[in-house]
C-alpha cells in the first residue's frame, strides 16, 4: 500500500472516531447533562425527550441543560433512582444500545479524578454521552537483534461488539469502584492467561481520548494506555473466550493492518499511538503527523 494511501486511511479513522467535534454532528443539539450544576455528559435530542416521562427523575430540558433532580442528593440514590428509569427503558425495547444490556456499572463523574457522583448500566453511558474509561494493553516483543513485534487478539465471532476483529493483547473497560492496574492485571490474566507477575511489569505510558457519535448514542471515551515487553518464549493463550486466536506480528505488517476494516476502531488507535511514541512513524516522512498525534488525544 502507498503511503499517501495509508496515511489518508488513518486519518479517515480519526475523523470518524472524532466525529462528534465536526459540522454537522448532533453536538449542537445535545442537551448537557449535568448533575448538582456540574456537566457530566451529553444527551441527544432523543433521548432528552424520553426522559421527561420522568420528572422524578429528570428536572425538564432548562438553558440547554438536563439535570438530576436535586432531592436526589447521594450516589446511592441517584443510582437507583436512573437505574430505575433504565430498566423501564430497556423493558419497552425502543432504545437499541439497551438490548445490549450487560449488568456492569461505571461511574459517573465530571473528571477521572473526581468522585463519582452516581453508577451507571455501561449500556446506557451512550444515551447520556457519559465519559467511559478503559485499560488497553501493548503487548510487544523485542529480539535480540533489536526487531520489534506487536501480540494482536483475534476477538471472539460471539462478541457483543466488534466480532471477529483484531484487537489489542488485552483489553477492558473500567468497572465502578475498580483500579486500573488491577482491572489490566485481570484482562491479562483472564483474557489472554498472561501471568500477574509478568502484568504487573506494564508501564504505563499515556491515555488515548476521542469522541463519536452513531444512531446508539455519544460515545466519549479515554483509554489508559500500557507498554508490555512480553518475554520472547511467552505465547498469550486464549482464555475466557472473549478472544479466538493471538498472533505474533512484524511491526510493518501491523502498520499495514491498521488501515484496514479488520481492526477494532479504538484499538487501532491505541497501536497508532505506539507506532508513534516509538519513532515507527516519524514527522519527516508521515504528512499527518500532526493530525495523527491531535486526533488521539481529543478531549472535550
Amino acid at each position: 500500500m502507498a503511503n499517501s494511501a495509508w496515511s489518508e486511511k488513518i486519518h479517515k479513522l480519526l475523523c470518524r472516531m472524532n466525529n462528534f467535534y465536526l459540522p454537522g454532528s448532533c453536538r449542537a443539539d445535545c442537551c448537557k447533562f449535568e448533575i448538582d450544576g456540574v456537566q457530566v455528559g451529553w444527551i441527544p435530542p432523543h433521548v432528552a425527550s424520553l426522559l421527561t416521562r420522568y420528572p422524578e427523575v429528570f428536572c425538564p430540558p432548562r438553558d440547554g441543560a438536563v439535570s438530576l433532580c436535586h432531592s436526589l442528593d447521594t450516589y446511592e440514590r441517584r443510582s437507583k433512582a436512573v437505574d430505575a428509569v433504565l430498566q423501564t427503558l430497556r423493558q419497552n425495547g425502543s432504545l437499541t444500545c439497551l438490548k445490549g444490556w450487560r449488568d456492569e456499572k461505571f461511574s459517573v463523574m465530571p473528571k477521572f479524578s473526581d468522585p463519582p457522583l452516581l453508577w451507571m448500566e455501561r449500556a446506557a453511558t451512550s444515551l447520556f454521552g457519559i465519559k467511559r474509561f478503559g485499560v488497553h494493553i501493548n503487548g510487544y516483543t523485542v529480539s535480540d537483534s533489536g526487531e520489534v513485534s506487536m501480540w494482536l487478539a483475534r476477538r471472539s465471532p460471539t462478541k457483543q461488539t466488534y466480532p471477529g476483529l483484531l484487537d489489542n493483547v488485552a483489553a477492558g473497560g473500567l468497572a465502578a469502584g475498580v483500579g486500573i492496574k488491577h482491572t489490566l492485571v485481570k484482562e491479562c490474566q483472564e483474557e489472554a492467561c498472561i501471568p500477574a507477575a509478568i502484568a504487573e511489569k506494564a508501564q504505563p505510558v499515556t491515555t488515548v481520548s476521542y469522541t463519536y457519535e452513531d444512531e446508539e448514542g455519544v460515545f466519549v471515551e479515554s483509554q489508559f494506555v500500557f507498554d508490555l515487553e512480553l518475554p520472547l518464549e511467552f505465547k498469550p493463550r486464549v482464555g475466557d473466550g472473549e478472544v479466538q486466536d493471538f498472533y505474533l506480528l512484524p511491526i510493518d505488517k501491523v502498520k499495514e493492518l491498521l488501515a484496514s476494516d479488520d481492526f477494532k476502531p479504538n484499538s487501532a488507535m491505541v497501536v497508532l499511538d505506539f507506532l508513534i511514541r516509538h519513532s515507527f512513524i516519524e514527522p519527516d516522512t508521515e504528512p499527518f503527523y500532526q493530525e495523527f498525534v491531535a486526533g488521539l488525544h481529543q478531549t472535550l
